[in-house]
């Protein structure tokens, strides 16, 4: 994977200005949805951390043509963290209306403060492009230099959620890497 670094300010400004009218359409069209069938469930890394998925948001869309998996993690800043789980639900506007966004599962911060995004994309590129602007909105409420993003091309999300062994192979120092749920 290449060096990863946000998008150029105005870039993904426009990026995410794009979105936000993708996303009006999507709700006006009813394509937003927050199904609570993984709500609950705990994801387990290979890095020995795990996080609590707290909300789900699924956008109606074709089924992916390029599947692929995105993993975003970063530190919250400060100890706000019920406080930013609830306004979380008001950031559904900056992501939803993304190119390619299958689904989303919130995880609550695991011991390190950290929260992770577990993402289904329709396309690799799409998704990192995605991960590259989202830095911008992380990179005001994250500790520095703790925003980091994996894809893992050809893959479901569900299919790794009930497989984790369909990734790639990684040590086990690999915060992306999902070992297992419960």
């Amino acid at each position: 994977m290449a060096e990863q670094r946000p998008l150029p300010r105005k870039v993904a400004a426009t990026a995410v200005g794009r979105c936000l009218l993708t996303t009006l359409r999507l709700l006006l069209q009813r394509r937003i949805h927050q199904p609570r069938e993984h709500v609950g469930l705990f994801l387990r890394f290979a890095d020995g951390t795990e996080g609590r998925v707290y909300r789900e948001t699924v956008i109606d869309r074709p089924p992916p043509a390029d599947p692929c998996v995105l993993v975003v993690a970063f530190r919250l800043r400060g100890a706000g963290h019920v406080l930013f789980r609830w306004e979380s639900l008001f950031n559904t506007p900056l992501f939803a209306g993304f190119p390619g966004l299958i689904s989303k599962l919130w995880l609550a911060h695991d011991d390190s403060a950290t929260y992770r995004g577990f993402y289904e994309w329709d396309g690799a590129e799409s998704a990192e492009a995605y991960a590259r602007a989202l830095w911008r909105i992380l990179e005001l409420v994250s500790a520095p230099g703790s925003i980091r993003y994996h894809v893992l091309p050809g893959l479901h999300r569900d299919d790794v959620l009930s497989k984790p062994e369909l990734q790639e192979p990684a040590d086990s120092f690999s915060w992306w890497r999902l070992v297992g749920t419960r």
